[in-house]
């Protein structure tokens, strides 16, 4: 199955599961075999959700469940650093990375919210609603950040996308896609955060490329 063709996955009322901490998550990877670069690729996705939970906490929205601040943001940072936990293996083995690491993650800690986040790492197809479905969407964002080992801007994210995966008119039509709903959630958590999330310098040096 396309990435963009998997169905939304519902949360269960009232089920919450276990929120890792980045040490676990480190261990699972290890588990997992996680190849190095996908490591440094997942630290960086999740240090860019994590700004934006922080953000999210400052403005009191985002959180459903209705976490502890620092349970709320761990639990983004958590799906960050685990977006990528089946990457290695489809690469090696074949099958859809986003399901195979959405079920490990659901068999490690039983977190529906984190594997939601997980399993739609790639693309949203539902609402684009930041106070219901904020860790999901702010998943997909930072994806969509971080080029390798890199924090750029989503114009040169997915000008390697393109080159790597663009090979096709119906995997062009897919790239488009999700390039056009990464922007709009850039719209959308500029204006509900406050905060120019384009410019933003989420790796703490100055501005994205």
């Amino acid at each position: 199955m396309n990435q963009l063709e998997i169905p939304l996955t519902l949360i269960p009322t009232a089920s919450q599961g276990r929120i890792p901490n980045d040490e676990d998550c480190r261990g699972w990877w290890n588990t997992y075999a996680m190849l190095e670069h996908i490591k440094v690729h997942s630290s960086l996705v999740a240090d860019v959700a994590t700004t934006l939970a922080e953000f999210a906490v400052r403005k009191g929205l985002g959180n459903p469940d209705g976490l502890g601040q620092d349970d709320f943001v761990q639990s983004v940072r958590a799906a960050g650093l685990l977006h990528d936990l089946g990457k290695t293996y489809s690469i090696e083995h074949g099958g859809n990375h986003s399901q195979i690491g959405a079920a490990w993650v659901m068999d490690l800690i039983r977190n529906p919210r984190i594997a939601q986040g997980v399993m739609h790492h790639v693309y949203w197809p539902g609402a684009l609603d930041l106070e219901k479905h904020f860790l999901p969407l702010a998943i997909i964002y930072a994806d969509k950040r971080v080029k390798h080992d890199a924090i750029v801007g989503m114009e040169e994210r997915f000008a390697d996308l393109f080159d790597r995966y663009g090979h096709t008119d119906r995997s062009r039509e897919w790239i488009t896609r999700a390039f056009n709903q990464g922007r709009e959630l850039e719209q959308l958590f500029s204006t509900i955060l406050g905060e120019n999330i384009h410019e933003y310098p989420f790796d703490r040096r100055g501005l994205v490329r």
